[in-house]
């Protein structure tokens, strides 16, 4: 397994990738979307450890559906089974993985503490919009987002590499990271097509709000469905251009 430096306009390549995949298996992918979720909202109902099971079963989930990507490129229904593939490895694979999603959610964990320690957000009186609107508030969604930044690069492909290459966590994190920063442009397009694609949802639900405010609802949920279901299935492709496989890995077909 190696990098493989792609154009920048690979990434606008993944964002369609992952709409005509969609198109070739448009129900399985998404009950399988709808799946994760309610797998993750389930999560938060265990006691104490609930938010911390919810986030370290996201690389997991990732895997699952980038799993369904490759099976449904292919016009093959993916089955539910196959959000599961990260535990119908080999027993190492399995203990990476579960490695890896604990890792995750130390990752946010740390994160949203080191965010608290940061910024002084107003409490007491202040009614909720007006700590939503003050400085602090936005300082903290900036300072969040440029912080979640590295560790988003770092996981992003971690998942993949554990269960297909048979890599260790440490060293996923590490080619995970290095393989966005060196397709950075491509991943700069890919951003920014997602960003259009949010904009044109919320214009489009503007302008149904001006028929009707349960027509704005109907469009900004149905956009909002059918573009979060397209982005799990681009995810794979994203892995797919950035690494050439030197040799097959047996046993990990799914």
């Amino acid at each position: 397994m190696k990098l493989n430096i792609v154009p920048a306009a690979t990434g606008i390549q993944w964002v369609q990738l992952g709409m005509r995949t969609f198109m070739k298996q448009p129900l399985a992918l998404a009950a399988l979307v709808f799946m994760y979720s309610t797998l993750a909202l389930l999560m938060l109902v265990v006691p104490l450890i609930g938010p911390f099971l919810m986030m370290a079963m996201i690389p997991m989930g990732t895997l699952g559906l980038m799993a369904a990507t490759k099976v449904a490129e292919d016009r093959t229904f993916p089955m539910p089974t196959i959000l599961f593939t990260a535990l119908r490895a080999s027993r190492d694979r399995v203990r990476s993985m579960l490695l890896l999603g604990a890792l995750y959610a130390a990752s946010l964990l740390l994160l949203v503490l080191l965010i608290i320690v940061l910024v002084d957000l107003p409490t007491g009186a202040k009614e909720p919009a007006q700590v939503i609107q003050s400085g602090e508030f936005r300082f903290a969604l900036v300072l969040t987002a440029v912080l979640y930044l590295p560790i988003s690069l770092a996981f992003w492909h971690a998942p993949a590499l554990v269960h297909w290459h048979g890599v260790t966590p440490a060293k996923s994190l590490f080619f995970s990271f290095v393989a966005c920063i060196r397709n950075s442009r491509a991943f700069l397009m890919y951003g920014l097509v997602w960003v259009a694609v949010a904009v044109a949802i919320i214009l489009a639900s503007n302008l149904a709000a001006l028929v009707s405010p349960w027509l704005s609802g109907m469009v900004f949920g149905a956009a909002s469905t059918l573009a979060s279901i397209t982005f799990y299935a681009s995810l794979y492709f994203t892995f797919r251009d950035s690494f050439i496989a030197e040799e097959d890995n047996p046993g990990d077909a799914q």
